[in-house]
């Protein structure tokens, strides 16, 4: 139609030529205002959304979840319209209610499931659709076909294959790719937290109301980890080739959880930031990466990382690195556990934390040096102050 408007896959990034369709936010026949996203895309590196070009009505739909598109390509088509009157308010009826439809009524269903569904006498009603804005798809009336078998304690047993995302697909490969050409080792150790508690407790009214931000344990922990890095810069250098490239900077990647997973954005030259900064930039990370609006950008380079597994419930587990980089803090719960202090036992909030490195990179002497002088910046805060 001459009058449709083109949807199409933005440039993302130089090295970025393809991209892997998620979801269709808003369906064939539906309205989209001006600017609001209607389909979600990702990369091997990030996701983000597409907006509507014009306030319109989504006429055609080109590429769905699961398939690829190339950079520029156009993958569905919308008119401009303006936004459908609200609807009149429901009027009372003695007439009997007709039963609820069910999505393969309301839904669009395509022509190869119509006429898989008529090859097989299956009534549309009987198929739930799972395209986007409820289509019926062939593969919803095959796995329909294929009946639920029913277990032993009465329930059913299903199987659906979806394909990996890009930034699943690349978190795979760099994490075995780390595994099978690193020499990774992984130190443990536990810090007393009650010194950040009390010091969080006392100044957490006071610290939000002046940065408009919680202080919360990151950012002691990123400018403990700045300061170890400092003192064993072998933690902060990375192997590149037959040579070791040390920096004197520290751009510290935080892992935060996403709306499509997990991502690492990069605080750079955490070195030169302050605890209200620190606590900032997460709070923005972590809000930005659930509405999937974190740039490549700040995806890219990193010395070292950071990752905290107990606000998940993690008690204890051995990160990963993350290639080229040669360490990567684990973080775990805080539990109170009864533990000795000046030959007395007394109950006191605990963490246990995890250091793993690149053993070709980092000697022994140096990580678990690192990883004792977290626990004691941490156990004594006032030394990141002072400096000692």
């Amino acid at each position: 139609m001459s009058n449709e408007i083109e949807i199409e896959v933005p440039a993302v990034g130089e090295s970025i030529s393809e991209v892997f369709i998620g979801e269709w936010y808003i369906g064939e026949g539906a309205f989209a205002a001006m600017d609001a996203n209607v389909v979600g895309l990702e990369t091997d590196k990030a996701t983000f959304d597409v907006p509507a070009p014009v306030d319109g009505t989504i006429t055609r739909v080109l590429k769905v979840a699961g398939e690829t598109a190339a950079v520029g390509e156009v993958i569905g088509f919308m008119t401009a319209s303006q936004a459908p009157a609200a609807a009149p308010p429901p009027v009372a009826s003695s007439s009997p209610s007709a039963p609820p439809s069910s999505s393969a009524d309301s839904g669009h269903v395509m022509p190869a499931a119509e006429r898989m569904m008529k090859e097989n006498s299956v009534a549309s009603r009987s198929v739930s659709g799972s395209g986007p804005g409820g289509r019926v798809l062939k593969e919803d009336v095959a796995r329909h076909l294929a009946g639920a078998s029913t277990a032993r304690n009465g329930g059913p047993r299903e199987k659906k294959s979806v394909p990996m995302s890009p930034i699943r697909q690349t978190i795979a490969n760099r994490l075995v790719s780390a595994q099978q050409t690193a020499a990774l080792l992984t130190t443990f150790n536990e810090i007393d937290m009650l010194a950040v508690k009390e010091l969080r407790q006392n100044y957490k009214d006071t610290f939000e109301k002046r940065y408009g931000t919680k202080l919360g344990f990151m950012s002691f922990f990123v400018r403990a980890i700045v300061d170890g890095l400092q003192q064993f810069p072998a933690i902060n250098a990375q192997l590149d080739g037959d040579k070791l490239v040390y920096h004197n900077y520290c751009d510290v990647g935080v892992a935060v959880g996403g709306g499509k997973g997990l991502v690492v954005p990069v605080l750079r030259n955490a070195e030169s930031m302050s605890f209200a900064e620190i606590e900032q930039a997460i709070r923005d990370f972590g809000a930005r990466a659930q509405a999937n609006q974190i740039g490549l950008k700040e995806l890219e380079g990193g010395t070292f990382t950071v990752t905290n597994g107990g606000v998940y419930g993690s008690l204890l587990s051995t990160p990963i690195v993350n290639p080229p980089q040669s360490g990567v803090l684990g973080m775990h719960g805080i539990v109170d556990r009864p533990v000795a202090v000046n030959g007395e036992v007394v109950i006191r909030p605990m963490m246990y934390v995890a250091l793993t490195y690149d053993h070709r990179v980092v000697d022994g002497k140096e990580a678990v040096s690192f990883l004792n002088r977290i626990k004691d910046v941490i156990e004594d805060p006032a030394r990141l102050i002072l400096e000692v």
